[in-house]
């Protein structure tokens, strides 16, 4: 007699990945039955496609029709050796780009169709017949790492740890020896002068001005090795938000190299009248004065004196269950499927989301307030399950 308890089934979609658009007004999930949009600010559903396979993961554009998918999930709508255009207003496909390997991400712009490989980045002009502009070699990239500007490309370079920084004008190349292991996530501002990088022991994250390549800032998440899930730079590229493996989402100030330290007063949306009743609301102490004395007591060890952030907050990761094995694309090969956790999105400088995928989608939002101490706060504002919204 099968005495094995029955495997419980349900038809609510599972969330295999979650991405934003260029200026974080909307985010796109891909499901394990086709993909949905939403808008960032409140969580409404925008739209919904079901094709009745997986999409492993999206990418759309801020003000356009098209879609980049790629196939995943255990019964992918696509080969996960192609990237598929959608063209949502005609609800068909517009363009297919096949490879020999499997895809790890895509990124779009107006101008540009951008697509990362286990160990090279290749560039295409982005029109109905799209032309390859140029192919790129890079260390193992089992995420897909690449961010895409109008002007500026950046991904890992040749050496793990490294970021190659691209001009989409004149194809130049320069290289920033960011780590001395490999890279885990990056991030570029939207004007593209302000890079962020993090590396795979995830202590130290550190800023770039992109003009000279020149590092500007180095901030300490913390002590103990974690892995970042997300780095996100703020629209005025002088606030930096990471999240982690720690459940933790931090806020830091950042230098931008052509704008004038920012006030911290502007800083603020709000005061805050009680940090009390489950708003999760967490401060450290002022930018780098964490140990306070201490940090000016000469030799001892750094992680008295480094950069940290100035508040912080708990996000929800869920105790999510691998899915039968399978691999996302934003995991490396050897991992179980874990779906992406801490996809930050910045909606304006004193407002951000934090999105994870899975069976427990979740949206949550955060605002930078202060305090009736002056202090700046992150306060959670509301959360959503996304999954099942119509």
């Amino acid at each position: 007699m099968n005495t094995r308890p029955a495997i419980e089934s349900s038809n609510n979609p599972v969330a295999l990945s979650a991405s934003l658009n260029q200026d974080a007004s909307c985010f796109v999930v891909g499901l394990d039955t086709g993909f949905c949009i939403f808008n960032s600010e409140l969580c409404n559903l925008v739209h919904s496609r079901d094709f009745n396979g997986g999409i492993g993961a999206a990418a759309m554009l801020r003000k356009t029709n098209f879609i980049a998918l790629i196939g995943g999930g255990k019964q992918p709508k696509f080969p996960p050796n192609k990237v598929i255009v959608w063209d949502n207003a005609k609800e068909k496909v517009a363009i297919q780009l096949p490879f020999l390997g499997t895809v790890r991400g895509v990124k779009l712009s107006e101008t540009h169709i951008v697509v990362a490989l286990q160990n090279s980045i290749h560039v295409y002009r982005f029109q109905y017949s799209p032309k390859l502009w140029a192919v790129f070699e890079t260390a193992d990239n089992p995420l897909g790492l690449c961010c895409l500007t109008p002007k500026i490309l950046i991904f890992p370079g040749r050496t793990p740890g490294q970021v190659q920084l691209v001009e989409l004008s004149t194809g130049n190349v320069s290289i920033i020896p960011a780590h001395g292991s490999s890279l885990r996530a990056i991030d570029i501002s939207r004007d593209g002068e302000v890079l962020a990088t993090a590396s795979e022991t995830g202590t130290l994250v550190r800023v770039f001005a992109t003009s000279n390549c020149a590092r500007i800032a180095e901030l300490r998440r913390g002590v103990d090795h974690a892995t970042v899930y997300s780095l996100s730079i703020a629209p005025l590229g002088q606030l930096l938000a990471v999240t982690s493996d720690k459940s933790t989402l931090h806020i830091f100030d950042i230098p931008h190299p052509s704008k004038p330290p920012r006030a911290d007063a502007t800083n603020a949306t709000r005061r805050l009248t009680s940090q009390g009743g489950g708003s999760a609301a967490l401060s450290d102490a002022e930018t780098s004065q964490k140990w306070g004395i201490l940090g000016r007591i000469p030799l001892l060890p750094r992680v008295f004196s480094d950069v940290y952030s100035f508040a912080s907050a708990h996000f929800e990761i869920g105790d999510e269950p691998d899915f039968g094995g399978s691999t996302p694309l934003n995991s490396p090969a050897d991992s179980g499927f874990r779906p992406p956790k801490g996809v930050i999105g910045w909606t304006s400088d004193h407002s951000l989301i934090v999105l994870g995928a899975g069976r427990d989608g979740r949206w949550e939002k955060f605002i930078i307030a202060e305090g009736e101490d002056g202090k700046r706060y992150c306060v959670r504002d509301g959360w959503k399950r996304y999954l099942g919204i119509s």
